[in-house]
């Protein structure tokens, strides 16, 4: 009797174990290792006791228990310790094996380790896993890249365990090659990071503009919930709001106003930058996480910086509810516009070709930032292959311009009080910025032609000629 296991997993931290049990509990007999063996012994004495499991102590033990091809997941921590790893593993794996790395790496790491691996004959799955603890033992969504001779081998692995839609369709195909998939996870986060933002702002302005409880806010999150805000934010947004401790305190009330991140939002920006592309809302959502640790200073400078004077709540509570209900919406649909466009730049750089569509569709279940909405992106692209940016498709074009009186009131509302809202604020801007068909930037051009000889393009000439100016010869 065959005995071998189909997959072997490295890292039984919450996310390991939980995918470990997921994959079992598909029908697939699993082999695990943590380089602590107290940690693999408990595993198998709890969550794991009387599974269809495979506990090893070594990496060769761990390789020698596999069918193969063999396929090692790796669930570490992001950095130094998967090529540590990968070090240690590969002296027992065969031509045409594959090593996968679940974790939340940099798809620069991704795109090296792909090259490297496949020049000694193995093959590497770098793939996006979306949708914490909960996700990752019901199922998350999977982004995987890397290797394209390595899909056919975890292709019936990876959809079984991934989230399924509505229609049954798995939250997981084959994105691209190198870091295809850890590009795609690490704007998923981007957009994450941007929509955490905007939900913060719109319960900061409930709270300070309207004063209203933590109960009505629960109600208000719940309502917008049931129509065009339906997501998994938004949800837990509203449990949050409504739980109490032992002593019916709120815990939200209890929590130090400061934020924390592990790296993914500014791995967004700096990949933005790299492709010349304005993210300016996720980047302004990564700024405001560290503004928040400046805990100390905030509170001493609100002792000696002047603001407004304090304005009377809105006549019409209810309307100003509806307008911010508007404005987050108009300001969501901003975010996932700048995410794509990253993704798109990104695409067309390292000849990827990804399908915003397919991208769509994968984050329609199990992961972090699942929406109602993200039906209505597949679609747009579908209409539109070559569509330039999200804002243009006719759902959210259409959305945007039924919003946006209410998204400027809501935002004016907030400067006018002293209320901070840079998501708010930078995703209207980049808004009004993309339909403007004339900016200030021929003057920004003309000062780096007059300190720095940079040239410019004029209007009268064909695009491509440059001219410089002799700006200070009289």
């Amino acid at each position: 009797m065959n005995n071998l296991s189909d997959i072997g997993l490295v890292g039984l931290g919450v996310m390991g174990s939980s995918l470990a049990r997921n994959m079992e509990s598909k029908g697939f007999r699993v082999s695990v290792y943590n380089y602590i063996p107290e940690v693999t012994s408990r595993f198998l004495e709890t969550d794991g006791k009387g599974g269809n499991f495979c506990g090893t102590f070594s990496y060769e033990e761990l390789c020698a228990s596999l069918e193969s091809p063999r396929k090692v997941f790796l669930m570490v921590t992001a950095g130094k310790a998967v090529d540590e790893v990968i070090a240690q593993v590969c002296p027992f794996l065969e031509k045409g094996d594959v090593i996968i790395d679940g974790g939340n790496s940099d798809f620069n790491d991704t795109q090296r380790r792909t090259a490297e691996l496949e020049a000694k004959g193995l093959l590497f799955v770098g793939t996006g896993v979306s949708g914490g603890e909960e996700g990752a033992l019901k199922g998350p969504s999977m982004m995987p890249g890397g290797s394209p001779a390595a899909w056919p081998s975890v292709q019936p692995l990876f959809q079984a365990i991934a989230a399924k839609t509505d229609e049954g369709e798995p939250c997981c195909d084959w994105v691209g090659s190198g870091g295809a998939g850890h590009f795609v996870k690490m704007v998923h986060n981007g957009i994450e990071y941007g929509d955490i933002q905007l939900i913060g702002e719109a319960y900061h302005l409930m709270r300070s503009v309207l004063g209203l409880s933590n109960a009505r806010m629960q109600e208000v999150f719940a309502e917008w919930n049931r129509g065009e805000l339906d997501s998994y934010l938004i949800q837990i947004t509203a449990d949050i709001l409504g739980k109490k401790d032992g002593e019916g305190r709120y815990v939200l009330d209890t929590i130090l106003d400061t934020a924390g991140q592990k790296g993914t939002g500014k791995w967004t920006v700096r990949a933005a930058l790299d492709e010349g592309q304005p993210l300016t809302l996720i980047a302004e959502a990564v700024f405001a996480r560290c503004l928040s640790a400046l805990k100390e200073e905030r509170v001493a400078a609100s002792r000696v910086l002047a603001g407004p004077d304090a304005a009377d709540a809105p006549a019409d509570a209810q309307a100003f509810l509806e307008d911010l209900q508007q404005a987050l919406l108009c300001a969501k649909i901003v975010s996932y516009a700048q995410g794509f466009s990253l993704i798109s730049a990104a695409s067309a750089e390292y000849g990827w070709k990804l399908n915003p569509g397919k991208i769509a569709l994968l984050w329609r279940g199990g992961c972090i930032i699942r929406s109602v909405f993200l039906g209505h992106i597949k679609a747009a692209w579908d209409r539109t292959p070559d569509l330039k940016n999200l804002m243009l498709a006719d759902y959210f074009r259409s959305r945007l311009a039924r919003g946006q009186e209410a998204w400027r009131r809501v935002v004016a509302a907030a400067v006018q009080r002293g209320i901070p809202v840079p998501a708010l604020s930078a995703a209207l801007s980049y808004y009004d910025a993309y339909r403007c068909a004339q900016l200030p930037s021929n003057l920004l051009q003309a000062q780096r032609d007059y300190f720095g000889a940079h040239t410019y393009e004029r209007t009268d000439r064909p695009r491509g000629e440059f001219f410089h100016t002799r700006w200070n010869e009289d």
